[in-house]
């Protein structure tokens, strides 16, 4: 690994070399690749250099240890070894994870799908916890989240929540969420105290560029309506609200939290394009008309995670096994331990890219 470090503080030195030379902007497409070829590999150079100080580090305080006879001393130099152990450990751990091969999405914004599964209101109430938990990781992150159809409950659950996380990063992060999520507690709705198991189903999809795919207008059956539920957004009398349906596959995409007919379309066909270049992805097809109906759709994985409530509160990641007993500071958003376990157990080999 210090070759592969090494070979990459010398690019990242000779590109900062390239920048400060005075002719740089004279071809602005190149300029703005090695730019950003130049920002990706800061954090690399950055985790690498304090690696390299916290080696010296150590073999500082071994050496200062080796000459030293004063007990109080020995064992300040053994505390300073300790440290620095440790902060090399911590920095071989996160450049490992650094030097995971690059996702050409990892930039990307992403669309987030939560639908209720088993559990009927009770699902639908959890969805709505899974909605504001993943809101509160994206606003830690400086990530903005923009509603794109929301189908409330009477009670306050969510029977379909589909929304926009717009950030850098938000793809390499929440990529890993996909799957059926799990929740046993006492229900809301429930009289007699009894625990209840119900899931619900996440689908993270990377937002589709522009240029990425072109629909075939005929393949399309695009229906109008009015916004609904029970005090969503932007509820109003006009049919604004817009559905497509893919014919070829079935797919059907809706948005109804945009002000007019034409914002909603456009968000719609976003997400349209997004899921069906996901499953072309996934079932590694040459093109998009290869596909034949949604397939394995695929309940976007199997169950994932599970966040138990009652009788005792844990929450269990059940690909890597990492678990907390916070569960209170994971339903707020506190979604980091799970996610660079995930990271930490793929650059262990033990554990496929999804």
């Amino acid at each position: 690994m210090l070759e592969k470090l090494q070979a990459v503080a010398s690019r990242y030195e000779e590109l900062c070399a390239k920048a400060e030379q005075p002719d740089f902007y004279a071809d602005p497409a190149r300029a703005a690749k090695l730019l950003k070829e130049k920002n990706e590999l800061e954090p690399i150079v950055e985790a690498y250099h304090a690696l390299c100080r916290a080696r010296q580090d150590q073999q500082e305080a071994q050496e200062l240890l080796a000459g030293e006879t004063d007990p109080e001393m020995k064992e300040l130099c053994q505390e300073q070894f300790q440290v620095a152990k440790a902060a090399q450990q911590e920095l071989e751990q996160q450049l490992k994870l650094l030097l995971l091969p690059k996702d050409p999405n990892d930039d990307k914004n992403v669309i987030v799908e939560i639908r209720g599964g088993v559990g009927g209101e009770e699902s639908a109430l959890f969805a709505h916890s899974l909605f504001r938990m993943y809101s509160m990781y994206a606003a830690a992150k400086g990530w903005t989240v923009e509603l794109l159809n929301y189908n409330e409950t009477e009670l306050g659950g969510v029977k379909e929540a589909d929304f926009l996380i717009n950030g850098r990063g938000a793809w390499s992060r929440m990529k890993y969420e996909s799957g059926v999520h799990r929740v046993q507690r006492v229900p809301e709705t429930e009289s007699q105290g009894r625990i209840h198991t119900s899931t619900v189903t996440v689908a993270v999809l990377a937002e589709a560029d522009e240029v990425e795919l072109e629909i075939n207008p005929a393949d399309l059956k695009i229906d109008v309506f009015r916004a609904s539920g029970a005090g969503g957004q932007h509820i109003n009398k006009t049919s604004s609200a817009v559905r497509l349906t893919h014919i070829p596959t079935g797919i059907v995409v809706a948005c109804q939290t945009q002000r007019s007919q034409f914002q909603n379309k456009d968000y719609a066909m976003k997400m349209l394009k997004s899921k069906l270049i996901e499953i072309k992805e996934r079932e590694h097809l040459e093109k998009i008309s290869d596909i034949k109906g949604v397939q394995k759709e695929i309940a976007w994985g199997a169950q994932i995670r599970s966040y138990v409530f009652m009788p005792y509160t844990m929450v269990k990641d059940h690909r890597t096994n990492f678990e907390t007993g916070n569960i209170n500071a994971v339903m707020d958003g506190d979604l980091d331990g799970f996610i660079n376990a995930y990271l930490k157990s793929l650059s262990h080999g033990t554990l496929e890219s999804k």
